[in-house]
C-alpha cells in the first residue's frame, strides 16, 4: 500500500506539493505511488533554479528501468531550489519520495491555487 501522507496536496499525474517553512514556497516532488509503479529510477533531469513554470507544464523528466515520464508542474510558479542529489543518486525517489527523494521548491505566483489540488483523502480515491 502506498504511503500518502495527510498534510500534502496532490495532482491526478501524481505529483505532491509540501509546504515549508518560506509562505507560498512548496516542496513538490513524485507520490510514493508513482515511484511505485515506475520501479527504479535511474535518472532524473531537473530544471535550474529562476525557471518559470504555468501550471501543469512539464518542469523535467523522470526516467526509470520500465519508462522515462514527463513531470508536471502542479500551479504557475518559480524553481528557487533544485534537488542535485538526484543527480547522483536518482534511487532517492524510491527510497524517500516524501524527504530526501524531493524534486524542487517552488515559489507558487497564488498561493490560493493550492486549495484546488487534491487532498489526501481525493488522492487516494484518485489512484483506487
Amino acid at each position: 500500500m502506498s504511503q500518502i501522507p495527510n498534510d500534502l496536496y496532490y495532482t491526478e499525474e501524481h505529483e505532491y506539493l509540501k509546504a515549508t517553512d518560506e509562505e507560498g514556497v512548496f516542496v513538490v516532488g513524485i507520490t510514493d505511488y508513482a515511484q511505485g509503479e515506475l520501479g527504479d529510477v535511474v535518472f532524473v533531469e531537473l530544471p535550474d533554479t529562476g525557471v518559470s513554470f504555468d501550471k501543469m507544464e512539464v518542469f523535467g523528466t523522470i526516467e526509470a528501468v520500465k519508462a522515462v515520464s514527463d513531470l508536471y508542474c502542479p500551479l504557475k510558479g518559480e524553481v528557487v531550489d533544485v534537488n542535485i542529489d538526484l543527480v547522483d543518486d536518482p534511487s532517492l525517489v524510491n527510497k524517500d519520495p516524501y524527504g530526501d527523494g524531493w524534486m524542487i521548491r517552488l515559489k507558487v505566483s497564488d498561493p490560493a491555487d493550492v486549495l484546488a489540488l487534491l487532498g489526501s483523502e481525493g488522492y487516494r480515491e484518485h489512484i483506487g
